[in-house]
């Protein structure tokens, strides 16, 4: 990964909000232990992938490259992209050579063959993004026919949540905080979409719906986050999605 910060911003780079160069290191620190994310979104998407030996995967979002690991562990051929130099110098020091690593902006055209892929997984990604139809189209492109797209957001529910008073459930509208990591505050901002949004934009992109999930946490993180567990076990965090690639033939 060496020399990855020299390079050109990527075309449509954000400049503030969600600039996670500024604080890679950190957040990565927390991505490993946290609640939410050791312990409910990473083992949820790796039970919706179930057996992934021998599968050419593509970590859409990579960030440090925790899941990445993970999907390699299990026999899987990952190659992840993310728009951060800071997360990519990050995943390049936990993954070595063996896993190919690219600094792309999923809002840009990915540097992959048609039909490279057998499954794309998209980690607490696309709620970054206001319009989902051309990264969609895009994740589309590089997998082949029957391939799955596995995707995690905030669920809309929660997101609906944020912000007083209510905006229309029924609107695309974003949302925006400051979150404090390991001391640091960084502005971050994210899309709401309503659930028919997201899966007329899967549909749109020539996808079928396999599953949509909402899953409790690991029982295993009880006893170490007791208050925030029980919190998390009765309002979900996160909307997990299956879907399928469909041929040229059977696209919408």
């Amino acid at each position: 990964m060496e020399g990855l910060s020299d390079l050109p911003e990527p075309e449509g780079a954000a400049n503030t909000a969600n600039d996670y160069d500024g604080f890679a290191e950190a957040y990565a620190a927390e991505n490993e232990t946290s609640l939410v994310n050791a312990h409910y979104e990473r083992p949820a998407m790796l039970a919706l992938a179930g057996g992934v030996n021998g599968r050419r995967i593509l970590d859409a979002g990579c960030g440090s490259g925790a899941l990445s690991a993970a999907l390699r562990d299990r026999g899987a051929v990952v190659t992840g992209v993310d728009v951060s130099a800071a997360m990519l110098a990050l995943a390049g020091r936990r993954l070595g050579d063996g896993v190919p690593l690219h600094r792309v902006d999923l809002r840009d055209r990915l540097p992959f063959a048609d039909g490279e892929f057998d499954d794309v997984i998209a980690s607490l990604v696309l709620h970054y993004l206001e319009d989902w139809g051309p990264t969609l189209a895009e994740l589309r492109r590089v997998l082949r026919p029957g391939g799955r797209l596995l995707a995690s957001v905030d669920h809309p529910f929660v997101a609906y949540t944020f912000q007083e008073p209510r905006p229309d459930y029924f609107a695309t509208t974003d949302y925006a905080f400051d979150w404090v990591i390991g001391g640091q505050s960084a502005p971050m901002r994210f899309w709401r979409k309503p659930l028919h949004a997201m899966t007329d934009a899967f549909t749109a992109a020539g996808f079928r719906l396999a599953a949509i999930a909402e899953p409790q946490p690991d029982p295993a993180a009880r006893d170490l986050f007791p208050d925030d567990f029980r919190d998390l076990t009765r309002r979900p965090a996160f909307l997990f999605f299956v879907v399928e690639a469909l041929s040229a033939s059977t696209s919408p």
